[in-house]
């Protein structure tokens, strides 16, 4: 839902500016017009708007070309390079890839790291970054304080947290890897064009074929080869991939200005927080007790209130 509460600013944007003739018949370049123009009035220290205003004026003509491939250079090579290369398990060598970094777009050493995951994902080999656990990690806080009490365990008692949060981190981490992979793919169902624009071949293809080829799949596989998959886990991974799905649709339609079904809205809603089902699901697996339903029911409009709120 973030990512459809941006599309909404850029398209307000896109709406304000064709209302004062600031637009042209560039569907690309309007976009990044209303992008750098919603920079533009973000909060920046004290620069008043007439500050940011001298100095683009000052620094405008600085900004060539050339200089921006180097920027671009030093930003993804020299930093990304070396800030984010650890946070894949493992992280594959920028060198694998010796083409120009600007003049053929390629991949950065962060979608190098995607590269590999999404290839692990194809070899049923699982796998996830530093950034996914990082991500992860407020989920599985907040699943512990909320969630743990149903299941008979006190969540100030470290050992009640540890003795089950190798499988649950890993989970988590692992759905919050595709979820930031179908943030950036953000497709419409049909035509396989990039909300954002044009984007490099390569790494469409290689999004695109991991959530055509059931991305879920060496998830499932270790939970099974662990003794824990059940038939209502996969459901609700299923859910996750629904969602998934659902999250692409409405982003296309919103920036499409296609019509947006309410009953849509609502199911994407509904699904969204499947990733804490199946963690609680996990959690009677690994505790060995059955699933109290009444808890289940509960929990679930409690999801659903939340996921409303978050959104409001």
């Amino acid at each position: 839902m973030e990512e459809l509460r941006k599309l909404e600013k850029v398209q307000r944007m896109l709406e304000f500016m064709e209302s004062r003739g600031v637009s042209n018949s560039n569907h690309h370049s309007n976009r990044f017009l209303a992008n750098f123009i919603i920079f533009m009035i973000q909060p920046c220290g004290d620069l008043a708007i007439n500050d940011k205003c001298c100095v683009l004026s000052h620094f405008i003509p600085t900004l060539s070309s050339s200089f921006l491939k180097d920027a671009y250079q030093h930003h993804h090579f020299s930093t990304t390079s070396e800030q984010s290369c650890g946070n894949a398990l493992p992280c594959p060598i920028l060198s694998c890839f010796q083409q120009s970094l600007v003049g053929d777009a390629l991949l950065s050493c962060n979608q190098t790291e995607e590269y590999s995951l999404l290839q692990s994902c194809n070899e049923n080999m699982p796998m996830v970054g530093l950034d996914s656990m990082e991500m992860a990690n407020s989920t599985l806080e907040d699943f512990c304080r909320s969630y743990l009490m149903f299941h008979g365990l006190d969540v100030s008692k470290p050992q009640s947290i540890f003795k089950h949060l190798p499988i649950l981190s890993f989970t988590e981490s692992y759905i919050y890897q595709l979820d930031k992979m179908n943030e950036k793919l953000l497709q419409t169902p049909n035509n396989e064009k990039h909300v954002f624009g044009v984007k490099d071949k390569r790494e469409t293809e290689l999004f695109v074929s991991c959530f055509s080829n059931d991305p879920l799949r060496p998830l499932v596989t270790i939970l099974e080869h662990k003794g824990l998959l059940t038939e209502r886990i996969r459901e609700e991974l299923r859910h996750g991939e629904e969602y998934w799905a659902l999250e692409r649709k409405l982003c296309s339609a919103l920036i499409n200005k296609e019509e947006i079904l309410v009953e849509e809205v609502m199911k994407a809603v509904h699904l969204k927080s499947f990733d804490y089902r199946v963690l609680n699901l996990l959690l009677y697996e690994l505790q060995g007790t059955k699933v109290e339903e009444l808890h289940m029911e509960f929990l679930s409009i409690s999801e659903f209130l939340v996921e409303v709120s978050d959104d409001l």
